[in-house]
Formats: structure tokens, sequence, C-alpha cells
């Protein structure tokens, strides 16, 4: 039977519509993911844009460096790029891998593709996980963000979670599980590029590789939470074990008897051909409490941009780098044909360590390796210095001049908080029980302090809700929330006596809100890189001090005008160093609503408290969240005795005295305890 008109009219259409959708471009991985292997959204970004819906499935999991995968390696070097071998740096240890690789996929996609990511928990020992979008802003989609009990519920053991969100954010940002798990290995970077004619450095460079991102971390040689506990519980030192660049770096020696000689795991390698200029994207990562200097040896470098925001080029000879923050920078590989060491400088508590990687021209394959020692060269710029005032050798990035089309220079601020960012002396009911174990020698002298000093925001640490705030605020007991106005008004009693709360800072829709973000320098040279989840800021001032500072003093001074803010052009980050012994005013302008979390992201301090959360407008003002979304937390008391049968008396809250929320700890728990030890002992003698 010869079908009708009518019919194959049908079949041609049907086909064109498969062929139209077929145009949305979808395109799916699984695994194996690395820098050098292409994905289809990897591509020359176009002008008008042609968006892609990007699609990527992560297997989160434990595995092992130096596994059996590794074979022979390092004896044999080759070995060490098997699939599935992850040597880091020679030195045994468990590990968590996305897609059994470290660093995990690298998702490079063009500013308004799609980004949809499936996760799936495999972690055998039950753990949750949540994957951060760092730098990505989740205009629309806060509920994307990934921030565990905040934004999301955790994704439980053998489930699943898909991101889904739009590349909006431009720049040089990375992912990673939000929380202790990022340091022992589940992140990668994630890289949003521009059509050309939107990028206002493209005429910098001519290639934009890739491969040609740095990620630099620290590193155990166990997993963080056995370095945490050692910390907290035991007096154990903070300094890491090693640095690594993209998951490299030399510890262990392996006795070569063939050749009578020690072999290491090998460092990353970039490669380049001269008289060619090179985009270079630095992501930083700490756990611990280092900072980083980047340097190329016999290059300058000419950086443009940070945390995904451009600035009028400078060339320096290193610039800083710390937890959470991003540069990109342009390399004229106009040097001598040959090798090149890409040196990590540790500072602070990795003073006295380096991470490498070996710059290699097009032809000097065969040339030996430079010698690994550091040559001293004065000469040059640094740019973000550690806890240093700027200078003619050291430049802040207050000193940076903003430029593209994502700054703005309006002047009027509405509101301005004063956030203290400190080590405090209190005894901590987390690290020590104020009966067994009492932080002070005598109570409340500083001077007969031994415990460990608290990371706080205006001496209280952050204490996560029970569940996520974005999606169930209205199934959560007020006395876990306290406001910043609540704690304000006890700050005096938190100076002497614990305080943790899920502390928030509700901010109006609209507002333009600056923090002025005080290190008072009581305790550590530690400088802390402040992160803002949902926006980026403009950084208006920053100073440092030769001696300890007060908040008092702070605000005396901007009262009297001398703190000079520099609002035309000022720069753009979301992740900023306040210095020790210093302080930085930073604004942004709250048009995004949701709940966003401000901490500090040296894991370490965040994971102790150092944390306060945004939240910006009401739900009212939220972008619909899916009907469908996981819902978690709360606290289920049975009704009925399963035992004895019956009904059971429900539990009440019990809340503070001081403010909604607010814990207080140390010295009236210790109070309290004795008084019902005495009581017992009274009872027990009149019976």
């Amino acid at each position: 039977m010869v079908p009708s008109a009518p019919f194959r009219r049908f079949i041609i259409d049907l086909v064109g519509l498969v062929c139209v959708v077929s145009l949305q471009r979808v395109h799916l991985i699984k695994a194996n993911n690395g820098f050098h292997e292409h994905h289809a959204c990897l591509r020359k970004c176009e002008w008008p844009p042609n968006p892609m819906v990007c699609r990527y499935e992560f297997t989160v999991e434990w595995f092992y460096t130096m596994s059996t995968d590794c074979f022979d390696c390092p004896l044999n070097q080759t070995q060490c790029s098997r699939p599935q071998c992850i040597p880091v740096d020679g030195v045994p240890r468990a590990i968590i891998v996305v897609n059994k690789q470290f660093p995990g996929p690298s998702i490079q996609v063009c500013e308004h593709d799609t980004i949809e990511v499936k996760v799936l928990n495999n972690l055998i020992n039950g753990e949750t996980v949540v994957i951060h979008w760092h730098g990505v802003h989740q205009r629309g989609t806060p509920h994307m963000d990934g921030t565990p009990l905040i934004t999301q519920c955790p994704i439980q053991y053998r489930s699943s979670f898909t991101y889904r969100f739009k590349a909006e954010t431009v720049g040089t940002h990375f992912w990673h599980a939000h929380g202790p798990q990022l340091a022992d290995g589940p992140l990668g970077s994630l890289v949003i590029r521009q059509a050309a004619p939107d990028d206002v450095h493209s005429g910098l460079y001519h290639q934009d590789l890739a491969e040609h991102v740095l990620l630099v971390q620290d590193w155990t040689h166990t997993v963080f939470m056995e370095r945490y506990s050692q910390v907290i519980f035991h007096d154990v030192d903070i300094t890491p074990n090693t640095m690594l660049v993209n998951g490299k770096g030399r510890s262990a020696g392996f006795p070569d008897k063939a050749s009578n000689r020690t072999v290491y795991t090998p460092f990353h390698t970039v490669h380049v051909q001269q008289n060619t200029s090179y985009r270079f994207r630095t992501i930083g990562v700490v756990a611990l409490d280092c900072f980083f200097e980047v340097s190329i040896d016999g290059h300058n470098l000419t950086v443009i941009a940070s945390d995904g925001a451009p600035f009028e080029p400078v060339q320096v000879r290193a610039f800083g780098i710390s937890s959470g923050e991003r540069f990109d920078f342009v390399l004229d590989a106009e040097a001598e044909v040959g090798k090149y060491w890409i040196r990590v400088k540790g500072i602070d508590s990795c003073e006295d360590m380096q991470a490498l990687a070996l710059l290699v021209y097009e032809g000097a394959a065969h040339h030996p390796d430079p010698p690994e020692e550091v040559v001293s060269d004065p000469r040059g710029i640094i740019l973000n210095p550690f806890n240093k005032k700027s200078s003619k050798e050291f430049v802040n990035m207050h000193d940076m001049i903003a430029t593209g089309k994502d700054y703005w220079t309006e002047e009027q601020t509405d509101v301005v908080h004063y956030l203290v960012l400190g080590f405090e002396l209190v005894n901590n009911d987390n690290f020590n029980h104020p009966i067994y174990n009492p932080a002070f020698g005598t109570d409340g002298d500083p001077s007969t302090f031994r415990g460990i000093p608290s990371p706080q925001m205006n001496y209280v640490t952050f204490k996560p809700p029970s569940a996520p705030l974005l999606t169930q605020s209205r199934e959560i007991s007020e006395f876990e929330i306290c406001t910043f106005e609540s704690t304000q008004a006890v700050q005096e009693q938190c100076r002497r006596d614990f305080c943790e709360c899920t502390h928030v800072l509700k901010v109006a829709l609209g507002q333009v809100v600056e923090l002025v973000l005080i290190d008072r320098g009581q305790r550590f040279s530690s400088s802390h890189p402040m992160h803002l989840h949902g926006y980026r800021f403009q950084v208006l001032a920053h100073d440092r001090f030769d001696e300890i500072i007060s908040v008092e003093e702070v605000k005396r001074m901007d009262e009297a005008g001398n703190i000079t803010r520099r609002y035309q052009m000022a720069p753009m980050k979301d992740t900023i160093q306040v210095p020790e012994r210093g302080y930085v005013v930073i604004r942004f302008k709250a048009d995004n609503p949701g709940w966003w979390q401000f901490h500090c992201h040296t894991e370490f301090h965040f994971l102790a408290g150092m944390s306060i959360l945004i939240h910006v407008g009401t739900d009212g003002d939220l972008p619909p969240i899916p009907q469908d979304f996981p819902r978690c937390g709360g606290h289920w008391y049975p009704k009925e005795d399963p035992i004895a049968g019956g009904r059971l008396p429900t539990p009440s809250a019990t809340p503070s005295s001081a403010a909604p929320g607010l814990n207080h700890g140390g010295i009236w728990a210790s109070v309290y305890v004795v008084i019902g030890v005495v009581m017992a002992q009274l009872v027990s003698r009149m019976f």
C-alpha cells in the first residue's frame, strides 16, 4: 500500500521536528572526563551564542592512592598515567574520588549553556555528600547552590541528586564537596567561557586551553577528619604534610634497584609553544592553614581576573592565592626553549613547603629538569600578598581597577555591619568538657587557657540547622536560630562564655549592604579567606596594622572618616583574604534572594564554626522550588511506647534565656553540672 499524501507529510514533519530537537545539542558524559578528553561542551564559544545542555554523571566513592591500578608506578613512570591510577605524592591513603579521578572531572562550558550533573553517592561507609558550585551565583536556582542543610538535604548513600543550572557566571570556578570531604578529594575545575567579543581581555592571549587550569592545594597523609580530630583533641600541629598541583606532588621515594637511585611520582606537566601567549586559570584550595604564592621561573605573569571578575592587567613576578580564590593570568612564552618550574610556595603554616609543576616548551621534552631549589628574585610586584600593606612591592586586591560590564559604581549604601573574625578563648563545649577537661585552668583566666581557640564570627560559633532553611524554614524551631541583632545584644556575655547557634544576618531584598570584616590579630598570624555564596562583592578598602586592634578602634576610625573607600571601578570578588590585624571593607547589592552562607574557606576554620548566613529577602521573594524537592531533618520522637504500650509525653524545647537559638556553654554549664552533683549527694545522704 502506498502511504497517503497527508501521512507522508506527517512523517516528513516528524523527522524535521526530531532534527530541530537534536539541535539543542544535549551531551552526556559518565566517566573518565579529564583535562585532555573532550566533552562536546568544551568548544570555542560563539557569537551569537549557541547554547548547549551539558550533562555529566558523577559517582562519589572511596578509593585509594597508589592502588593496584598503578602497577609499577613510579618505577615505570608511564604507568602512573594509567586509568584509575591516582599516585598523588606516592604516599598511600584513603581518598574520596569522583569517577575514579583526582582531581575530578573538569566541567568547561560556554556562557548561557545549561549544566546538568547527576551526583550518585556511593560512599560505602554511609556518609552523605553535597556538591557546591563555587563561584556560580545560582540566580533563579538557589536550591542548586549545594550547601547542606541550608539549600538542600545531604545526598544519602546509594541515592542521587541532579543539579541543573544556567552557566551565567562567567569565569574560573570550581566544584567541591561542601564540608570536610573537600580535603579528601572530591573537587574539580568549572570554567565558564565567553565569546571573544564579550571577553575584555581576549586580545591579550592566543590560547585558552582546558589543560591550562592549575588547582593548587594542601594535602595530608591521613583523611581530613583524623587530622582535624588530632588538632582539636590531641594538640597536634595544624600543618599539612605536603602541597599539590593538579593532584600531583612528591613525598615518598621508591628505590630503583636497576638504576641504583630513588625515583618519585611525577609532577604535573604543562606544554607551551614559543612565541605564543596563553591564558592560565589558577584555583586555590586549603583545608588546614596555608597560603600560596604562585610564580613561574624565568617568566613574568600578567594577571587579568580574579574569581571570574576581570580587572586592568597587572604584570607581576608572583601572586598570592588563598582557599577559594581564583586568579587568571596570561603567560607570554617568550623564554628560551626549555623546561621551567611552576612554583607554588607555601606561606604561614606551610612556610617550608613548595609544590612544583613543569612548564615544558615544545622541543624541550628531552631536556633535563631544572634544579628544584628556589632562586631568590627580589624584582617585581607580588599581587595579593599574605598579611602585607600595599606598597611598591606588594599590591592588594583593593588596588585593582575593575573592567568589563559587571561592576557598578553607585555610592549609596543602605546598611553597614561590622563582623569580627577571631580565635576566641572560650570553653567550647564541642572541644572541651566543662567538668572533665575544662579549657581554663582557672575559670575565665586567659593565662591558664589550655584548649583550642574557637574560630568564630562576632563571638558566635555557627551551628547548622536541623533541616534546610531554604525549603523548610517553617519546620525549624525558633530556638535553633539566632539573629545578628540578638547576638549583638549579648556580645559581652559571648566574649566570656561559649555561644553557638544558626547565626543569621537578615537583609532586605534590594539593599546595598556593606560589611566591614575585622581580624583583631590576637592569637595567630592566620588570615581568613572569606567566601560569599550567591554573589560577587566590591572590595572597597583594605589595611593592616602593626599592633593588635579592636573593633571599637576600627569603628572610631570609620566614624572619623579615616577609612577611605574607593567606589569607582572597585574590583569584584567572591572570596577575599582578611589580613591578620587588619580589615577589609566589601559591598554588594542584595538582589539575589535566598539563604547564602558567608564563611571562612579554610576548611578547618569553617568546620569549627567561622560562618554566618545572609538571608536576603523573604520566602515570598524566592524563585519557585520544585514541588518534589527532597525533604529531611527535624527531630522524630515516638508517640507510643513500643515496649510497654500507651502514649509517651512529647518532649518540650528548652530555649535559652539570652536569645532564641543561642546556646551558652562553658561557665554556666559547669555551674549547672556542679549544682546537680551537689544536690545528688545531699539527696543520697538524706536517704
